[in-house]
């Protein structure tokens, strides 16, 4: 049986962190003389009530006992209740419920879609409160990809854990440590991120929300125009580098501090993602080149680096409209919006190591139909993959591509274009942000959809970021018996 007590006790805690965070842009608003400090400070208390409620029901002197069913359940309605209580200062602030829930959604998920406009007019607590979401769910994806992910077996995440073989259903008592020194790496990229930007010109304020929504790998900007608000191209260089830290796993992070300087090279993943982003930004750069006489070289260099990395990387940032540069740019951003980053790591999409498995796997059976009795054994950072690993990784692009076919045709049934149905349900799954077209392109934005879509895209974040898997273990009537 599931233990309801720790669930309910671990989510009031939770609460209570987000009230906390509710304090930061209510101050910033109260210095700034705004009047809107007020909805945050109310949001804060309501949302302090509502944990501390849940913290006095579920107290108990015993001790808790948190296992892998626990683990599951929690991590489920962590994202549910947070981003609903996280909604709350949107509705405040005059939102519609649908428009408060998708950007908390969207935040939290690290996607960077928005429904807000004219950002560069709004209060700065509540830009801020943008930015802490995603510098939160950042954070809480990360977490959750170490210590719940491992257990769901979802295509290899069991090869990225720094510990070897423990596999007890004790998921949360025994990632302490790793949780600590994950948050601990998290933090100091952060405080180097923020430095950097005020270094090159940022405003303090500026700096600390984009740092946030960068290493999240996030999206989220306090401008209309996105990071191209910064014509400044060490800034730009800046992110780019950021963004690629932020999408690398963090256990390897860990392995470099603990005195394995060479941990992040010998990865296998690690040197799979970065020869892929490489090829395709002097793919990019040749063909921006070639179709534009205004921008240099270099410049064009730049712009496409920034443009694919932060899709590759599922940002969502954007320096420029890359659909303006014609169809075939069209179709490669497209295609870039399922690559994602690293397993264990605060990116989204399909991930590089699945592809990289998909690929052995591809090799290993042409091998098999030309000498039918080879054996072939698949080796992957120097170990033998497990053999649930293979399947897992071909249901999970199965389920992954099914998933994306699914919310496209809710979305074309709703009354949306092909395009932006198909390019918005890649986008919100894959945690990306930003699709194709007019409504939800780079200079498009979603608030201009129906509700019905907006409910909808909130849902498909929420799948997104929690891989399909644990969705699909949840709804499993064996999960609940046994």
């Amino acid at each position: 049986m599931i233990q309801i007590r720790p669930i309910v006790f671990t989510l009031g805690v939770v609460l209570c962190a987000i009230a906390a965070t509710m304090l930061l842009p209510s101050i910033v608003d109260l210095l700034d003389g705004r009047e809107s400090w007020t909805v945050f400070a109310a949001s804060s208390a309501l949302t302090m009530f509502i944990g501390g409620l849940m913290l006095l029901v579920a107290y108990d002197e015993r001790p808790m006992k948190t296992g892998l069913k626990e683990g599951f359940v929690l991590t489920t309605f962590s994202w549910v209740l947070v981003a609903a209580f996280s909604a709350i200062p949107f509705i405040g602030l005059g939102l519609p419920v649908a428009d408060a829930f998708f950007e908390s959604m969207s935040g939290l998920t690290t996607t960077g879609a928005t429904v807000l406009i004219k950002l560069d007019d709004l209060p700065r607590g509540i830009l801020l409160w943008r930015s802490l979401l995603q510098g939160l769910g950042g954070l809480g994806i990360v977490v959750t990809a170490l210590i719940v992910l491992p257990f769901l077996r979802v295509g290899g995440m069991q090869l990225f854990q720094t510990e070897s073989s423990d596999r007890s259903e004790k998921v949360l008592p025994r990632a302490l440590e790793l949780v600590s020194a994950t948050a601990g790496i998290y933090v100091a990229l952060m405080l180097v991120c923020i430095a950097l930007y005020m270094m090159f010109g940022m405003s303090p304020f500026d700096a600390i929300c984009h740092a946030l929504t960068t290493v999240a790998t996030a999206g989220f900007s306090t401008h209309d125009q996105s990071f191209g608000f910064f014509p400044s191209p060490w800034l730009q260089w800046i992110c780019i580098i950021f963004m690629i830290l932020g999408s690398l796993p963090f256990v390897v992070f860990i392995r470099m501090v603990r005195g394995e300087p060479s941990a992040l090279w010998h990865d296998e993943q690690v040197r799979g993602f970065c020869l892929f982003l490489v090829l395709v930004c002097l793919g990019t750069t040749l063909w921006l080149n070639s179709i534009r006489n205004d921008v240099t070289f270099f410049d064009s260099l730049r712009i496409a680096t920034f443009n694919v990395t932060s899709i590759v990387t599922t940002t969502g940032y954007a320096t420029e409209d890359y659909s303006a540069w014609g169809t075939t740019s069209m179709g490669l951003f497209f295609l870039l919006m399922f690559i994602g980053g690293c397993s264990g790591s605060t990116s989204g999409g399909i991930k590089i190591y699945r592809f990289q498995v998909a690929r052995m796997l591809t090799r290993s059976h042409f091998l098999h139909l030309m000498s039918p009795n080879r054996v072939v054994t698949l080796i992957y950072n120097r170990r033998r993959l497990p053999a649930d690993v293979p399947f897992s990784v071909v249901a999970f692009l199965a389920i992954y591509m099914t998933t994306v076919g699914v919310f496209t045709m809710i979305l074309a049934a709703i009354g949306l274009d092909l395009v932006t149905s198909l390019s918005a349900a890649a986008a919100a799954v894959g945690n990306v942000g930003p699709g194709l077209g007019e409504i939800v392109g780079p200079s498009g934005n979603y608030s201009s959809l129906p509700e019905t879509a907006k409910w909808v895209l909130s849902f498909a974040m929420l799948l997104g970021r929690l891989e399909l898997f644990t969705v699909l273990v949840l709804l499993r009537p064996e999960f609940w018996r046994g």
